[in-house]
């Protein structure tokens, strides 16, 4: 997967020249990159940082044609997928309607902190590896994406997500307004467009899904979501096994009364702040 994109792929830490000399090594060689940038504690060197817009194109269809080999089947059909998306759209333009003045609040707060802009974008994948642009309130500085390279080695987590307890990226009110979830507001925006649901597997970054296992990517079989049953149950706590797992268990059973009891935990488990980093 990782040769499949590297020639859109534009990468700090290598040249042009070495970007191709990458793109043309073996798929052994690829394997072998794979194992060396994980560890127990999970990936601490992301071989790819950055993806352009055709990198992007390559990597989601990479994802496409794997996924029409996957033996697990989404429960529900087209009746259950259009109830959603109508609950979806009348549930996320309420929120946003709600939330428009405290979320503008925050958002003031944070741009006199630092005068920078308050909201950030980052590209996600979501179903078939499709890429969008999730919003969110900033929570970090403003050249964060800049200087992933500087702590990926930090990185806690024990699979290929990243999360650090001391990221000095994240500002004074990025953290309160993580721990409170208050920075994943926006996304109710990318629900009402159409990008993601409210119930469903987050949405990982394109330097995570370059590394997944055919199995792993089973998780991007359905639309991503604002909330999943990891995402109740310990967030940033949980295993990668365990939160890929609990994803496709979600897939495999999905139904409206499921939907409707996760939003219902993560409530709790938001005001709880159980795994919020």
């Amino acid at each position: 997967m990782i040769q499949a994109i590297t020639s859109g792929v534009k990468d700090k830490r290598l040249s042009e020249e070495d970007i191709t000399n990458n793109m043309l090594e073996s798929l052994e060689n690829d394997s072998q990159l794979n194992s060396e940038t994980k560890s127990s504690k999970g990936v601490t060197d992301y071989p790819i940082l950055e993806f352009d817009e055709n990198a992007l194109q390559l990597l989601h269809e990479g994802v496409s044609n794997t996924l029409k080999y996957s033996k697990v089947v989404p429960a529900k059909g087209r009746l259950y997928e259009a109830a959603k998306r109508l609950f979806d759209i009348v549930a996320s333009a309420c929120a946003l309607a709600l939330l428009v003045i405290p979320i503008g609040i925050v958002a003031l707060a944070i741009y006199i902190d630092d005068k920078g802009n308050p909201f950030f974008s980052q590209v996600r994948l979501t179903k078939n590896g499709k890429p969008f642009k999730m919003y969110k309130l900033r929570s970090m500085c403003m050249d964060a994406e800049s200087r992933f390279s500087e702590v990926q080695k930090q990185n806690k987590c024990d699979g290929l997500a990243f999360k650090s307890d001391n990221d000095p990226r994240i500002t004074k009110i990025g953290h309160f307004i993580r721990k409170t979830s208050i920075d994943e507001l926006p996304q109710l925006w990318n629900v009402l467009k159409g990008d993601m649901s409210i119930i469903g597997p987050r949405p990982p970054l394109p330097r995570e899904v370059v590394l997944y296992t055919p199995e792993q990517m089973d998780r991007l079989l359905v639309k991503g979501g604002l909330s999943c049953i990891c995402q109740t149950e310990g967030r940033s706590d949980v295993e990668f096994d365990k939160w890929v797992e609990g994803d496709v268990r979600y897939i495999k059973t999905r139904s409206a009364a499921l939907d409707l009891k996760l939003m219902f935990k993560t409530v709790y488990a938001v005001i709880r702040r159980k795994g919020a980093k």
